[in-house]
Order: structure tokens, then C-alpha cells, then sequence
């Protein structure tokens, strides 16, 4: 008794019906984690000499493109756990199922094009844009809550998450309480956002070794959750299939941040982030990227 007062409980259902309206939590945590990686990069690019229409711009094409790399990575690696019937539920977002590997990869592919259109230079934007995603991935991770799924193995601890018998793997159908992984990863995530912001402001970083910084960062943590997920998962000699992802991509981008940081010859680009708005406007002073 003592153990099931101390945990988190866990929504009955992931649907909210106003009147003939049904609310789907998952998608509305989805629409308010991209309303806050907006606002945040809008702040610290405007501050960098850029403007709103760009950051709405790279939003509406990224997100689209990152929400269509997240389901095909999913439904690429876990083609089991999508709902039957399997063309209506290759769609059905609003159930879960959204492999974050792919949702940064195409949707960076798809800002990086709209930037670069633009005729602004993609790597300061990369930068400005990193704290808001890491902002993005704490909000979204709550979605998980309400459709009870990616939770870790069983425990005890006071912070247990209670999942109900029908979304319990079945060889945990005895245990009640489990890790709450989504809240370690969203604690996680909103840390490492406080992070990249207070180095930001007292280091000067060559564009993008912050976003670089962000993708080592959290793979870092995202290798540790992986080992005590329960969830379906193909393995490879004993790991989970993203606990490989996270390591490979933790030696990729760590070693580019040395690199590209530390040891690259650099150069003396010293133009602004983005082109100014009118000839009255000035490039606040100590916010330009340079490249030294």
C-alpha cells in the first residue's frame, strides 16, 4: 500500500472529450513542444541579427519534415508495434510511435534547406535553434505519460509510474509500479537545455558546435535509458537497437565538436548570423559568430 500512495499514477485514457471534440494528449503535448522550441529559437535568433518570418518558416517545413523522419524511422524499425489494420496505422501518430533519430535528421535536412534558401548561413541557425529542441524533446516526452508506454523496468523506488495491466509487457504482467523513463529523459533533456544556455552565454562557440554539443550531450543520456527500457526493441549482441544508434552518434558528434571547435584551422569569417533588416538596424555587439 505504502509503495502504490508513493508513485506516479497513470492517466486511463490518452483522449480528453470536450462535446463532440476528442482531444488526443499525445498530439496536443507534440503541438505545445513545438510552440516552445518557436518561441525559444525565435528569442536567440532575433538576438543574432535575425528575424521571426525565417524561425516560422524553418518551423512549418522542419517539423513536418521531423514528423515524417520520426514515424518512418519507427515504423521502419518496429513495424510489429504498428496498430492493425497497417495502412491506417502507419498514420496514426496520435497513438504514439515517433523515432526521435529520424525526426532530428530529416527535420535539421529540412530547416538546414529552408535556412540556406533564405540566403542565411545554416550553422548559426543550428545553433540558435538547439536549446529550443532540447525544450521540444522535455515537453514532447510527456505525450508518452498519457498513452502509458516507454516506461523502464519495474521498481520500487517513491517516484514508481503505476502502468496498467493491459500496457505491461507480458512477462512484467505481475508488476505495478515501473521506472519512469519519460521523466528521467524530460528532466534530463530541460537540464541540458540549461546547460547549452548558460555555456552559450559565457563561451564563444564556433556554429554548430553547440548543436553538436546538444546531439553528444544527449545521446549520452539516451544511451543509460535505453538499458532499462522494457519496451519491444530489436537488439544487436545484447543491446537495444538505439543503444547503438546513441553510441555511434555520440562518437560522431563528439569528435566533430573537438574537431571543429578546437582543431580546425580557423578562419576570419566574421559576417553576421543573418543579413540585416534595414541599414538602420545593428548587430548587437558580442552576439556575432565568428570564426577564429
Amino acid at each position: 500500500m505504502l509503495r502504490l500512495i508513493a508513485s506516479i499514477p497513470s492517466p486511463d485514457t490518452g483522449v480528453i472529450d470536450l462535446g463532440p471534440l476528442s482531444i488526443h494528449m499525445y498530439g496536443l503535448m507534440l503541438l505545445l513542444a513545438i510552440a516552445a522550441c518557436v518561441g525559444l529559437t525565435g528569442l536567440r535568433w532575433t538576438r543574432r541579427g535575425g528575424d521571426w518570418d525565417l524561425v516560422l518558416r524553418v518551423a512549418v517545413w522542419g517539423v513536418a519534415g521531423g514528423i515524417v523522419g520520426a514515424r518512418a524511422y519507427h515504423v521502419v524499425t518496429s513495424w510489429d508495434q504498428v496498430p492493425d489494420p497497417k495502412w491506417r496505422g502507419v498514420f496514426a501518430v496520435w497513438e504514439g510511435g515517433l523515432g526521435i533519430w529520424g525526426g532530428i535528421l530529416l527535420g535539421t535536412i529540412v530547416g538546414a534547406v529552408v535556412v540556406r534558401r533564405s540566403g542565411v548561413r545554416v550553422f548559426p541557425f543550428l545553433d540558435a535553434a538547439a536549446p529550443g529542441l532540447l525544450l521540444a524533446q522535455a515537453i514532447g516526452r510527456v505525450g508518452n505519460w498519457w498513452n502509458q508506454e516507454l516506461f523502464g523496468k519495474p521498481t520500487d523506488l517513491p517516484w514508481a509510474l503505476e502502468i496498467d495491466e493491459a500496457h505491461r509487457p507480458l512477462e512484467y504482467l505481475d508488476s505495478e509500479t515501473f521506472h519512469p523513463t519519460f521523466l528521467y529523459e524530460s528532466l534530463y533533456c530541460l537540464g541540458l537545455m540549461g546547460l547549452l544556455l548558460l555555456l552559450d552565454s559565457r563561451f564563444r562557440f564556433r556554429p554548430p558546435a553547440l548543436f553538436a554539443l546538444y546531439i553528444s550531450l544527449y545521446t549520452a543520456g539516451r544511451f543509460f535509458e535505453e538499458l532499462i527500457r522494457v519496451d519491444p526493441a530489436h537488439e544487436l549482441a545484447g543491446l537495444r537497437l538505439n543503444a547503438w544508434v546513441s553510441i555511434v552518434v555520440f562518437v560522431a558528434s563528439t569528435a566533430f565538436f573537438v574537431w571543429w571547435q578546437f582543431l580546425r584551422r580557423r578562419g576570419d569569417d566574421t559576417r553576421p548570423a543573418a543579413p540585416p533588416k534595414g541599414p538602420a538596424m545593428a548587430i548587437p555587439k558580442g552576439r556575432v559568430r565568428s570564426a577564429r
